[in-house]
């Protein structure tokens, strides 16, 4: 039978409908490994550096050659986002029409040197190290005055991804989006409902005692298919302690988030495309819980999902943590 949930953190709805999940043409939408990467054409490999823009910050030994990084960020080639942007021309009906200087900065984090498309293709201690260059271009540019940074990574080209090797992009925006917005309201009215409660922590402490959903948990992070999955196989990672900010000192799940992506290939037999992205504390909020969400690219986005923003799951929640649990290393 179908069922409509409401995500706790987002209030968005899913509706969950394993029954679709055999019908022809359903998914997955790639299979199989992502193509080599050509180490010719590469930008991001070492030696390349001359093909990025001029790097804004690097991971490299001390008295290392300029090739010798160990994680590298440059401004993005093709930004969104421009601390230059003139402002555009005023329109002539202005409550219909708003523009304003699309002001900010666009970064590339490439992730690691190997030429791989995956961070589950990084060693554990590579993906720490570029969890840690996250969250120090993160704090960076939160002190600078954005008013929020978000973090992402795009695999394979079905999840957006231009270039195949491994890397996250860091938009410093001057904005607060509005589901962003949305979700620290949700945790403003769960403080003020439950007297102080954080709506995340009280989340994965619920998620805990139920353990349905729960895949994974280790002294720094707890992994779960959350209970309004928006795609099969989503994942949700979040601190075992709560701090409202993804740059606040404290430890990252790294070591959990690599054995997840790893828990993909195992299951599905290939790595998919995906999206992952980091959800942190805007400006301002005096409630919020940093978390990493990841979502497969393993069905198509059709007029449900697009036209009124409402999820179609085929798989369950349920299935799925237990699934990843079984495939988990």
């Amino acid at each position: 039978m179908s069922e409509v949930r409401v995500d706790p953190l987002t209030g968005l709805k899913t509706i969950i409908a394993t029954g679709r999940a055999g019908r022809p043409g359903g998914w997955p939408i790639a299979a199989g490994d992502a193509a080599p990467i050509d180490p010719e054409s590469d930008p991001f490999a070492p030696g390349h550096e001359d093909r990025t823009p001029p790097e804004v910050f690097a991971l490299r030994d001390e008295g290392a050659g300029t090739s010798a990084w160990r994680v590298r960020v440059v401004p993005n080639l093709y930004p969104a986002l421009d601390d230059a942007s003139p402002d555009p021309e005023r329109s002539h009906a202005p409550d219909l029409f708003t523009a304003t200087a699309a002001r900010g900065v666009h970064e590339v984090v490439v992730n690691a040197p190997d030429a791989v498309t995956s961070l589950a293709d990084l060693t554990p201690a590579q993906v720490a190290e570029a969890m840690e260059v996250w969250r120090q271009r993160s704090r960076t540019h939160h002190d600078d005055g954005a008013a929020y940074v978000h973090v992402i990574v795009n695999e394979r080209a079905e999840g957006g991804a231009s270039l195949p090797h491994t890397h996250a992009q860091v938009y410093a925006l001057d904005f607060v989006p509005a589901q962003v917005a949305r979700e620290r309201e949700r945790f403003t009215a769960h403080a003020t409902r439950t007297m102080g409660g954080n709506l995340l922590q009280d989340l994965v402490g619920e998620e805990v005692r139920q353990r349905a959903r729960m895949v994974a948990i280790d002294d720094e992070a707890i992994l779960l298919s959350p209970y309004a999955a928006r795609v099969p196989y989503q994942l949700m990672l979040a601190p075992r302690r709560p701090r409202a900010r993804f740059d606040d000192d404290g430890p990252l799940g790294a070591a959990l988030l690599h054995r997840a992506l790893k828990a993909y290939n195992a299951l599905l037999g290939f790595q998919p495309p995906l999206n992952l992205w980091v959800r942190t504390a805007p400006a301002g909020a005096e409630r919020f819980c940093w978390r990493i969400d990841v979502l497969p690219r393993l069905t198509h986005l059709a007029g449900l999902e697009l036209g009124v923003g409402v999820g179609l799951n085929i798989v369950s929640p349920e299935d799925a943590a237990a699934q990843l649990r079984e495939h988990l290393t």
